[in-house]
């Protein structure tokens, strides 16, 4: 059965149109427990992903994205010279995962504040007050809803 995600990226980190020209990336980094717990314990191949520009004006969803590799061990956590360097992290004892994605379905931008004015996204993880995980579940109503509102007139789900 098919779930439904939302993952976000700052633009000038890792852009949907860079996933478009790479057909597929692997979704390092995550450094907090909850989000790679998701990654980890609740993420499927073939789950489908709205893909979320943060730390933009207006913040908005570019596209659909689908995991196309399930979670393993996310090995920027070992390379020293990595940003996301953990020196926690090792080959027995990793910490940290990443699940790959690939791109499915452009969307016509769909901001922040639009997602905020429309109704029937009420209780959207992304729109609750200090909601600030960069991997979240989203509700198969919610993601058909966002997908609508982005002019996917096809029904994914």
């Amino acid at each position: 059965m098919t779930s439904y995600w939302l993952m976000k990226s700052e633009p000038h980190v890792y852009p949907w149109d860079q996933l478009k020209i790479d057909g597929r990336t692997h979704w390092d980094g995550v450094r907090n427990y909850q989000a790679r717990n998701i990654m980890r314990d609740d993420m499927s191949i073939g789950d489908l992903v709205l893909f979320y520009h943060s730390n933009c004006k207006p913040p908005h969803i570019a596209g659909v994205a689908r995991v196309c590799k399930g979670a393993y061990p996310d090995f920027t956590a070992q390379d020293t010279e990595s940003k996301y360097f953990d020196p926690k992290a090792s080959p027995e004892n990793p910490r940290w995962v990443m699940v790959d994605i690939e791109p499915v379905y452009d969307l016509n931008p769909v901001s922040l504040p639009e997602l905020r004015t429309n109704g029937a996204l009420e209780g959207m993880p992304l729109l609750r007050k200090g909601q600030r995980l960069s991997v979240q579940p989203v509700s198969k109503e919610h993601f058909s809803i966002v997908c609508n509102m982005g002019g996917l007139e096809n029904n994914l789900l």
